[in-house]
């Protein structure tokens, strides 16, 4: 008896061929979606990493300035795009690798640190967190490119004076700048240096998370004491991470 074997043939249809295509098409996008997003990770933290140097060279400018005891007399001058610190008439000037344009502005001892951007960069004090290894300048001024610099006052006084000294920064995963700003305590320590070199010690007492326009933190009604308030993004910058800190007596 013979047997008749059967075979079934697959017939490409057109809406298979179409449905193909566009399977292949997602396929490639969801790649190249990959590759760009990859490609905008390395470059944001090549950035920051930037922007990590510029910071760091305004702290090595201040220890600098600190160590040499500098005065409001000091000159600053630049040649062939050194800088060139005169500390006395008769002495040989020393260098200074900090940035390439520094102003000395004699009648209120600030330093401006001029960016490769053209944006003007002026320190007014040193915040620095033990515990945390935070270490940081303080700009005198806060705008969305300062912040990629460094910390920036955002309200308050001149530091360590009488009210309530408001600092934000940046909330980096890498952990720079107030990128491990969440760990902090109760009762750690935090020092505010300004550029008289005057330390004085807060201690944290309170923190807590609001909404971005909730600026009740910035309020200068302290009793007449000194307190800091460092402010960070939190939840991907859709809240604010507040911490308070009062002086140490």
């Amino acid at each position: 008896m013979n047997q008749i074997l059967v075979t079934e043939k697959l017939y490409i249809t057109p809406e298979l061929r179409r449905k193909k295509k566009m399977y292949k098409f997602q396929f490639f996008l969801s790649v190249l979606l990959v590759c760009l997003l990859f490609s905008y990770y390395i470059y944001a933290e090549y950035d920051r990493n930037k922007s990590e140097e510029v910071s760091k060279e305004i702290l090595q400018g201040i220890d600098f300035l600190e160590k040499n005891e500098i005065q409001k007399d000091t000159t600053i001058k630049e040649y062939d795009g050194m800088i060139v610190v005169a500390l006395e008439e008769d002495e040989e000037p020393e260098e200074i690798n900090v940035q390439e344009n520094i102003q000395e502005n004699a009648q209120e001892n600030v330093t401006e640190y001029k960016l490769p951007n053209g944006t003007s960069a002026i320190p007014e004090a040193v915040l620095n967190i033990p515990r945390l290894g935070i270490n940081y300048p303080v700009l005198s001024e806060w705008s969305e490119e300062l912040l990629k610099i460094s910390l920036n006052k955002y309200w308050g006084p001149k530091p360590n004076e009488i009210g309530n000294y408001c600092i934000v920064g940046h909330n980096y995963k890498s952990g720079k700048m107030f990128g491990k700003l969440p760990e902090i305590a109760n009762g750690d320590i935090i020092e505010l240096k300004d550029m008289t070199g005057r330390v004085i010690k807060y201690s944290v007492y309170d923190r807590y998370v609001v909404e971005p326009t909730d600026t009740a933190c910035t309020s200068q009604l302290t009793e007449g004491k000194r307190e800091l308030t460092l402010i960070t993004c939190k939840t991907y910058g859709q809240q604010r991470l507040v911490v308070k800190a009062k002086e140490v007596k």
